[in-house]
């Protein structure tokens, strides 16, 4: 079929509604991902009898974002799985079942091992969610629409934070009630199971296991020792271990930059906190939405590897301009929705880019390999992040820029891996 003018032309209204339940499914994602970063310290202040700015807080709030990639990781690669064995569509009910009801259930949690069970299991659904959905976007709507939609899919997670800050601001310091809140996004499943139907690249390839022509769906038997499948696999976990690994140690650390940046100018520390997550929070955040958006559009045009190594270059270059050039608040707030376009950004490229790159009997299983593998890969960085930020004498601003050198990794990676530019989806 000819590239029509404009991507959006040729998209059917069913393409549309997969789109939008497959967004939905991914805000809600983010949305548990965020409830308990909002909540956590009121929350493990009470279970613990401690005040909320004990240091045992923080410790035990590290630990369960620990928790929490790990479980993330593994519900990833297993419902990637369960995407390519059981179809896109019960897979993606589960995973909804499995971030909103354990997170509903939170508000029960009188113990830390209760925290850190649910906390792993409401990750595992976030992880398995974001495999299937960026599967599902990919095979369902047009080539010549799928860089731009699988884009837009993937930017809509910034709701999703939006969303946990407001329910946040709304409940105050009833942790509780906030996390029972999390039960809602469960009715998304009425949604998906009335609307969505199994893609026909699905179909395909469950008939080609039927008649013998594949030997199963999802078999990571293929994945991992088909050198084709193998290469792809492997270096996008790599890339998308740069992207996940910065998050944490580049990404987050906006907001703790704009606070130093503050107090040595006199700001007392009160004031700059506050002040710090409105940049963060709002500022950043914007360059961050403009960056995933963006992501799409210049992939049609530029390529998916040439998008990629933008994103990479701006983040080395950026990065450490935004951490030593300001001399200003008004500058510094200028720079970080540069910031955030530049390390946020990157993320959509994983639901543009992973799913072209496996075969219909994989495409779900891949794709959670290569993401949920990259966060598990990531958990190490975030460690040894943790370990520079803490050492004595070490500027914020040096750490953050030694970090940031993690790009150079991506850039080297990407090439590694094929363009799928105007390429159909492997069969």
């Amino acid at each position: 079929m000819a590239p029509a003018t404009k991507w959006y032309q040729s998209v059917t209204a069913y393409q549309w509604l997969v789109v939008i339940i497959a967004s939905a499914g991914w805000v809600f994602d983010a949305f548990e991902g965020q409830l308990f970063n909002v909540q956590r310290n009121q929350m493990l202040a009470d279970i613990l009898h401690v005040a909320p700015d004990h240091p045992e807080v923080r410790r035990w709030g590290e630990n369960f974002l620990g928790v929490f990639l790990v479980g993330g990781s593994f519900g990833g690669i297993l419902f990637g799985w369960l995407g390519d064995r059981w179809g896109r569509k019960p897979t993606m009910v589960l995973t909804i079942l499995f971030y909103s009801v354990f997170s509903g259930l939170t508000y029960f949690a009188d113990s830390l091992w209760h925290v850190g069970l649910l906390r792993f299991l409401v990750a595992m659904g976030v992880g398995g969610e974001w495999a299937v959905a960026a599967a599902l976007v990919a095979e369902v709507v047009p080539q010549h629409s799928r860089a731009h939609m699988s884009g837009l899919f993937h930017s809509t997670s910034i709701i999703g934070t939006w969303i946990a800050a407001w329910v946040g601001l709304v409940m105050g310091a009833d942790w509780r009630t906030t996390f029972l809140v999390g039960i809602v996004p469960s009715l998304l499943v009425l949604w998906v199971r009335a609307r969505v139907e199994e893609p026909a690249s699905w179909r395909a390839a469950k008939a080609k296991v039927d008649a013998g022509d594949v030997a199963q769906l999802g078999s990571f038997r293929d994945l991992l020792l088909n050198p084709r499948w193998a290469k792809r696999a492997i270096f996008g976990l790599l890339l998308a271990a740069v992207g996940l690994g910065t998050f944490w140690a580049v990404t987050v650390a906006g907001q703790d930059l704009a606070k130093e940046f503050l107090v040595r100018h006199g700001v007392p520390a009160a004031e700059a906190t506050q002040r710090a997550k409105f940049a963060y929070g709002n500022i950043q955040a914007l360059g961050s939405a403009l960056g995933m958006l963006s992501f799409g559009p210049l992939a049609v045009r530029l390529g998916r590897r040439r998008t990629f190594v933008l994103y990479h270059v701006g983040a080395l270059i950026f990065v450490p301009l935004t951490c030593f050039a300001p001399t200003s608040y008004g500058m510094l707030l200028a720079l970080l929705p540069i910031y955030g376009f530049c390390t946020i950004g990157i993320h959509a490229g994983y639901a543009v880019y992973f799913p072209e790159l496996f075969p219909n009997h994989l495409r779900s299983t891949g794709t959670g390999f290569c993401f949920n593998g990259g966060r598990l890969l990531a958990s190490t960085m975030l460690v040894f992040s943790g370990w520079l930020k803490a050492l004595p004498g070490m500027d914020l601003r040096n750490a953050i820029s030694l970090m940031s050198l993690l790009f150079l990794f991506g850039l080297v990676f990407i090439c590694f891996l094929p363009e799928t530019k105007d390429q159909p989806l492997p069969e």
